[in-house]
């Protein structure tokens, strides 16, 4: 299961989050093989063309268990201010050729709106 997070965004800001994924006995996990994914949308159902996605990255080495997700600030200055839900999945493909997802976290964002531009 997803464990859940409440993130704050500014709008026109660059914005990065470092995710340390541990295993339920708490041992970093191995992130060898795996690739991640995150995405944001004012909600469940909206279109796939409002969706925004994190530039994401598996920081070397693998076996620490890190992973970042970031926004440029165009992308944040194009958000309109408002709650948004998200989350983070972590793929790979196993001994069968099936690729196996896990979501690692969800929650919602909120982005402040700004008034410089």
């Amino acid at each position: 299961m997803a464990q859940y997070e409440e993130f704050t965004i500014d709008q026109g800001s660059d914005v990065s989050v470092t995710l340390n994924l541990v295993n339920t006995d708490g041992s970093k996990k191995n992130l060898t093989g795996y690739s991640v994914a995150a995405k944001m949308k004012k909600t469940y159902n909206s279109a796939d063309s409002d969706t925004t996605s994190f530039t994401t990255n598996i920081t070397s080495p693998a076996t620490g268990g890190i992973c970042t997700l970031a926004l440029t600030n165009t992308q944040t200055d194009a958000l309109k201010a408002g709650r948004y839900v998200y989350d983070v999945e972590i793929s790979y493909v196993d001994s069968s050729a099936n690729t196996v997802i896990e979501r690692v976290l969800e929650g919602r964002i909120q982005v402040t709106p700004s008034v410089t531009k």
